[in-house]
């Protein structure tokens, strides 16, 4: 276990012009005084407490961001590298600066917060570690009146989840089902990913705030650090948590109505019981924590005082008119501070290195062995486990042993001493089959709890005056012997001929009964079948091709275009129409390597069938081979085994049987890895075919409003070499812009550049975030144009 440790808190104060001096005052040790006048209309005996300290770990006032982040949060995320969770949370009153702390303001890459500065941190620290692979995965939460969505879940290839997400505990910690968690290989997609998560998130206005989140999220940084060397089977893995949380207000201030006062009860709860939570951790007595209350603790219940480095960050305004929000949230960094937490390495390892190095570990210790042998002038011995010609010899020399004509039994090693006490298991098991069967062959065994059998034997006869069996008992509840010469002697031979071809009639029956050959068995196929239905295959193929001629959704693509427009008509055509013309003129190129994909993809699919179909065969053969060899196996049994110098003898037929079984199999594994294979590859030319469907319908709906919704004497302005690019404005705006974002950014960088050469991956993934919803709202406006 860790290392126990409190959770460090700070203060950031919001830089305001009318800073309440006399009220809030901080001193060197990193603490804050707060003063509070006394009530005069209370009378003369006024109890009332006017003075508070509050000791913290740091007071962040008039800081920067560069300064916030490399206080509160650099070491949790340097640390989480190593294997160590962390947490990093932003609380206080609405409008203080939460936001603006955990993720800054996205146009300027200075002011970026701490989220994106983590971001950048993560892969900054990766390059710097090329003896190790390390992957980043990245998830964006929001709880939003006791909801839980999925700020990722607008993304073209995840798609919103048809159930509802719920938190789920394992003994591996909280994880939430339906939260889709995506690899980011590089910063720039990390950065994408954060800006497409900020720009779903809820927010609305009032008095406090002109933007203020109506939701709790939660950020969360995977990273999974394995070792280049193979020697290394250990990995660790981390999750850093940041929890940007809704400002609590008073609703006297805010002036909240209607759809933002029943957000702000729903947030006012929530930290009500995270605050409960926290009162519960920081009291040693306390066994039970009451996490379940509400769906935010029950989110961050191993990120609450468990398994982690966490730091929190309270944000308080300066003004005298905010102070009791002030004290509040100084009170809750307070009882943060008592909170402990155990930061642990999680360390987890690797089957397949563990394998490899205990195969290697195995090699050396048998050289090692054998160099022992050699020394003490030993024979050489073999520690591999033993064949069945070994196995047999030792059969043999057991079997010898016991009937006196082998004085003693070579020992080597600790694996032939086990094999000799399991053959002479082996051997007694043989043993006593024998006796029984030879017993069966002259007697009669009576179960002397079965009342049926023993009636049975009195009226035949079998029993004596005083009505005991005949015989002495084997010690096992059975008796056996002959009938007494009491016994009449007219029902004697004919109750020993009954009793004696009874078991024989009923032998005959069974071999009746049983199989013959191999060919006359029934065999049972496997429900579980490998051929895909077809049916399913061409329900997917019209649905395919509905969605060719009704697909609504389109996509930004930097594709020239090619400006040959046929003349305009005075009614534009239907879409199916426009598309089968678009599919032979304009993307027929597109179309074309659609059209071979799918053939492609078609015959993988049809060989995948067949390989299918063989395997069954060949399973099927192998059923009937097995059901064959066992028949012949327990006719061998029932006719008696025969050995020569160890070794046991069989028949043709067998053997036979046993080389088909073994070209079966490998028939078998020959063909399964070939399937394997092929679906890899249709899986591969699925995607081929997905992407070119997707590059063609989006292709034919920029082509479609190009045609047939922008006017003529606009067309112009889309030639290929100009500014303006399809898709990417308003028709109503076409003319008047002189500039798109693409030239925007490239004087930002050429600005920018000098001064941070690291923020090219931020402003990329911010332009290219913001001209996907342009083009998103463009599209969205032409079709309700087209509508009207």
């Amino acid at each position: 276990m860790g290392t126990r440790k409190k959770v460090h808190a700070f203060v950031r104060v919001k830089p305001t012009d009318d800073f309440a001096h006399e009220m809030i005052r901080y001193r060197d040790d990193k603490t804050i005084d707060i003063h509070l006048e006394r009530d005069t209309r209370r009378g003369v005996i006024n109890n009332q407490q006017t003075d508070w300290s509050f000791k913290l770990d740091g007071v962040l006032h008039d800081a920067s961001q560069d300064l916030v982040y490399e206080t509160v949060a650099k070491d949790v995320v340097s640390q989480a590298l190593n294997g160590y969770n962390g947490t990093i949370m932003c609380y206080g009153q609405t409008g203080a600066g939460k936001t603006y702390t955990m993720m800054g303001a996205t146009e300027n890459y200075k002011h970026r917060g701490i989220l994106p500065r983590a971001l950048q941190q993560v892969f900054r620290m990766i390059e710097e570690r090329p003896t190790h692979a390390i992957t980043v995965r990245v998830s964006y939460l929001e709880i939003y009146n006791e909801s839980l969505f999925d700020l990722l879940s607008t993304l073209p290839y995840v798609g919103p989840s048809v159930t509802p997400m719920t938190i789920v505990e394992n003994s591996q910690g909280v994880f939430i089902k339906g939260l889709s968690v995506h690899l980011t290989s590089q910063e720039e997609d990390a950065f994408s990913l954060l800006f497409e998560g900020e720009t779903n998130r809820i927010i609305a206005s009032h008095a406090m705030n002109k933007n203020s989140s109506r939701s709790h999220s939660i950020f969360t940084i995977y990273v999974e650090a394995h070792s280049r060397t193979l020697s290394d089977e250990k990995y660790v893995t981390s999750k850093i948590n940041l929890v940007d949380l809704a400002g609590s207000e008073r609703l006297g201030k805010s002036g909240s109505e209607g759809r933002v006062l029943k957000e702000a009860t729903y947030i006012n709860k929530s930290l009500s019981f995270l605050e409960q939570a926290i009162i519960a951790l920081g009291d040693q007595k306390r066994e039970h924590i009451p996490f379940r209350q509400c769906k935010l603790t029950h989110a961050l219940k191993d990120s609450l005082g468990g398994n982690c480095n966490m730091a929190l960050v309270t944000n308080i305004y300066g003004e005298a008119a905010q102070l009791e929000e002030t004290l509040s949230s100084l009170r809750f960094a307070s009882r943060m501070k008592l909170v402990t937490t155990e930061p642990a390495i999680n360390e987890k390892c690797d089957a397949e290195r563990m394998v490899k190095n205990l195969e290697k570990e195995l090699a050396l210790l048998k050289q090692e062995l054998a160099v022992h042998d050699s020394l003490a002038n030993r024979t050489h011995v073999n520690y591999d486990p033993m064949d069945e010609i070994q196995i047999a010899e030792i059969n043999s020399q057991v079997r010898r042993y016991l009937e006196g004509t082998l004085d003693e039994i070579d020992i080597i090693n600790l694996r032939q001493i086990q094999e000799v006490f399991n053959q002479f298991r082996v051997v007694l098991s043989q043993q006593e089959q024998e006796v029984e069967s030879s017993l069966r062959r002259k007697y009669t065994l009576i179960d002397k709890n079965d009342l049926a059998a023993i009636s049975a034997v009195q009226k035949a006869g079998l029993v004596d005056a005083d009505g005991h069996l005949v015989g002495e008992p084997d010690g096992q509840s059975f008796g056996f012997g002959v009938a007494s010469f009491t016994a009449k002697a007219g029902k004697k031979p004919k109750s020993r001929k009954t009793m004696k071809e009874q078991p024989s009639s009923s032998a005959r029956k069974e071999g009746a009964s049983s199989p013959v050959s191999g060919k006359d068995l029934d065999i049972f196929t496997s429900k579980t079948q490998l051929t895909p239905s077809s049916k399913d295959g061409d329900v997917k193929d019209m649905l395919l091709r509905d969605r060719e001629t009704s697909y609504n959704e389109t996509l930004p693509l930097d594709t020239p275009k090619e400006e040959l427009h046929p003349p305009r008509p005075s009614t534009p055509p239907s879409r199916p129409v426009a598309f089968e013309d678009f599919k032979s003129e304009r993307g027929s190129e597109i179309n074309r390597i659609f059209k071979e994909n799918k053939c492609i993809l078609n015959e993988r699919r049809k060989r995948a069938s067949e390989t299918t179909q063989r395997i069954n065969a060949i399973k099927k053969e192998i059923d009937i081979t097995k059901e064959a060899l066992n028949f012949q196996k327990s006719l061998r049994e029932k006719q008696g085994e025969y050995d020569h110098k160890g070794l046991m003898i069989i028949d043709e037929e067998e053997f036979l049987l046993l080389l088909k079984l073994k070209d079966l199999k490998k028939q078998y594994r020959t063909e399964y890895q070939d399937l394997r294979d092929l679906r890899a590859e249709i899986q591969y030319c699925q995607r081929l075919v997905d992407q070119c469907r997707h590059r063609l319908l989006t292709e034919f709906d920029i082509w479609y409003n190009e045609s047939f919704f922008i006017p003529e004497d606009m067309q112009a302005a889309l030639k290929p070499g100009s500014s303006i690019r399809p898709g990417m404005l308003p028709v109503s705006r076409i003319v008047s812009l002189g500039e798109d974002d693409q030239d925007k950014f490239s004087q930002l960088q050429q600005t920018m550049l000098p001064e941070g050469p690291d923020s090219i991956s931020f402003y990329n993934a911010k332009v290219k975030t913001e001209q996907k919803h342009n083009y998103l709202k463009t599209t969205m406006g032409l079709q309700q144009a087209h509508r009207k």
